[in-house]
């Protein structure tokens, strides 16, 4: 360790691999200190001479995080910044540095073992480098105390319920209750700093009703359906639901179901087949959505628009009722589909919601089988795109790479040898060596046009200030301004939070990485910014955050999103030789975490799939 510089509120030190003579008789030795013992192999160099044998390449990685300092004699709390660069060995490829370094900060910061004062901190890294890390040459590492006012953040907690009642909320309740106690609480959940809540009962609101009833639109949905998914007092939900009937957002039908009112219901037709259309009117574009805000996104893009709903019931028996013991007919609703037709640029499309409840398979296979019927319906359909959301594969170290809140992921293989662009996880099993093997399903359309002219298009960005998905945008927002229940515009970019999971449910904010001079790309604000790269998904890995970034590294994906290859496997197996897969970042999971970024992500993805429409060849099936 040899201390590089230092000022009035910094520290800069350098840790590296070097072969060192014994120090001379001369007195150096009062400069030199070598460590024994345990710590044998750790040489501290006492003044700030260069031992760098002239290196001056730029770190291949950089890392950086903010702790918060207490006085041990005033109580007062401070911030600081600590930043890490990487220089790792020459026989270390460029693809593994960033798993080496990221495995390197997990146990850095560690919560049972993080170093508390800085001499502990240092230490802890050269031992890491020492004994574990061969790989990592040199780290730099800079200590600096920031002058912002402090605010110190919401920390983990843990709850406890019981009979629904709160009886304690605090950090670390092991060590407060027993376990024999803990036993008899029916409900233990935990909260962590990603708002990642796992066994909490979901309160009834306004906005959870609306949620679901979006979710399941086209279908209708019934009083009796909402309160399955929760758990909900039927009557507290009737209570809801006449309050958005007041605000105007829901509406009654027949068998007592309820749906969505859409903006300007009037061009809506309910019909019980779709009308016979022009051959000049026919759709060669379809477009897939499976959320609510995602349709809105894609319809402020579309021209000329037309919507046509059907509803479909299916009778059912029910069992006797309790009174008069005969039993009873209820309906249904099953396989209504919602389709709006218009114009983007030169092309015919048609847009689609899947009715989806949930994200389990039956939901996907459901899915699937919307698909197949839309295909069905509309024969001329030669292109799909499948526009959303989905959670960000972040880049911790480098800017290049790094997949932000609010930029687009579009479906793309990672080389012309991996021909898959949508990837979908089946399994995860660990082996001996701690490995992973991952049991996957790999897609790709045997035709890659839509991928060719996505590339041309991010091509063309990086010598255009102004790319055409930047005035789609401006113009979908200016469309979309009078939605009350949801927000499109980009939310406040202090909100886009990069945490990293150290271990069990722990986790660390670290921050974004910063742009360098020779960025390929730089950001510009409020437009979002385009990546290539496979599409992933699967249950069992986009909930873990190790398992997640070690199937991402692995597969080259730069996005999650939920499972949508029952509707991948529909377009190809209806024969259609061209799609691609449109995700706007709203989190760093899947897409279904933070509801604050889902709408601006939507009109994201809506703003490039549109950039690809008008960039495609006229149609010729007219």
């Amino acid at each position: 360790m040899t201390p590089k510089c230092k000022s009035a509120n910094s520290t800069t030190l350098i840790i590296e691999r070097q072969a060192l003579e014994p120090p001379a008789e001369n007195g150096n030795e009062n400069n030199v200190h070598i460590a024994g013992g345990d710590h044998k192999g750790i040489v501290i160099n006492k003044q700030a001479v260069a031992v760098t044998n002239g290196e001056v390449h730029p770190a291949h990685l950089c890392l950086q995080f903010r702790v918060f300092l207490v006085s041990a004699q005033t109580g007062k709390h401070t911030q600081e910044s600590r930043t890490l660069q990487f220089w790792f060995v020459e026989t270390l490829s460029e693809a593994e540095q960033p798993s080496v370094a990221q495995e390197f900060f997990r146990e850095l910061v560690s919560p049972q073992e993080f170093p508390r004062d800085y001499v502990g901190f240092i230490k802890k890294i050269m031992k890491l480098m020492l004994h574990k890390y061969s790989t990592i040459k040199k780290i730099e590492v800079e200590l600096k105390q920031l002058e912002e006012p402090v605010n110190l953040p919401a920390r983990p907690c843990y709850y406890i319920k019981y009979n629904n009642n709160l009886i304690f909320a605090g950090q670390e309740f092991k060590r407060k209750i027993p376990f024999s106690v803990l036993l008899q609480f029916y409900l233990i959940f935990y909260l962590s700093t990603d708002e990642t809540v796992i066994g909490q009962m979901v309160e009834l609101t306004l906005e959870k009703v609306l949620e679901l009833i979006e979710s399941a639109y086209p279908n209708p949905i019934t009083v009796i359906d909402i309160a399955k998914e929760h758990g909900w007092d039927p009557s507290a939900i009737e209570i809801k639901l006449k309050e958005l009937q007041e605000k105007g957002v829901v509406k009654a039908i027949e068998h007592g179901a309820f749906t969505r009112v859409v903006q300007q219901d009037t061009q809506i037709q309910v019909v019980k087949q779709m009308p016979t259309m022009a051959s000049a009117k026919q759709p060669t574009i379809a477009i897939i959505t499976a959320r609510y805000c995602e349709k809105l996104a894609v319809d402020s893009m579309i021209e000329n628009k037309e919507t046509f709903v059907r509803y479909t019931t299916v009778g059912t028996a029910s069992s006797p009722d309790a009174t008069d013991g005969v039993p009873r007919v209820t309906c249904r609703f099953g396989e209504s589909n919602v389709y709006t037709l218009g114009n983007i640029g030169a092309h015919r499309i048609v847009c689609t919601k899947l009715p989806t409840v949930g994200h389990t398979r039956e939901a996907m296979t459901a899915a699937g089988n919307t698909t197949t019927r839309l295909l069905g319906t509309f024969q001329k359909v030669d292109f799909v795109f499948l526009i959303g959301i989905g959670g960000g594969v972040p880049h911790y170290t480098d800017y290049n790479k790094h997949v932000r809140l609010g930029d687009v992921v579009i479906s793309h293989p990672t080389t012309l040898s991996k021909k898959y662009i949508y990837v979908y996880c089946e399994s995860a099993k660990s082996n001996e060596s701690g490995d992973y093997h991952f049991e996957t399903k790999e897609y790709c359309p045997p035709n890659l046009c839509l991928q060719e002219i996505a590339a041309n298009l991010k091509d063309q960005s990086k010598s255009e200030t102004n790319p055409p998905w930047q005035m789609y945008l401006k113009e979908g927002l200016d469309m979309l301004s009078n939605q009350t229940e949801h927000d499109f515009k980009l939310p406040p970019p202090e909100s886009d939070k990069l945490y990293m999971a150290i271990g069990e449910r722990d986790v660390i904010e670290v921050a974004h990485p910063t742009a360098p001079l020779d960025a390929t790309l730089k950001r510009t604000d409020g437009c979002p910014r385009i990546h290539l790269a496979p599409i992933a998904s699967g249950r069992h890995i986009a909930r873990n955050d190790q398992l997640r970034q070690k199937f991402a590294t692995r597969f080259g994906a730069l996005a999650f999103d939920a499972e949508m290859d029952a509707v991948v496997e529909s377009i190809l197996g209806n024969c259609r030789e061209s799609f691609a897969v449109i995700r706007g970042i709203s989190d760093y999971k899947d897409g279904s975490r933070i509801k604050e970024w889902q709408p601006y992500a939507s009109l994201a993805a809506a703003t490039v799939m549109k950039s690809i429409i008008c960039a495609m060849d006229p149609p010729t099936n007219v």
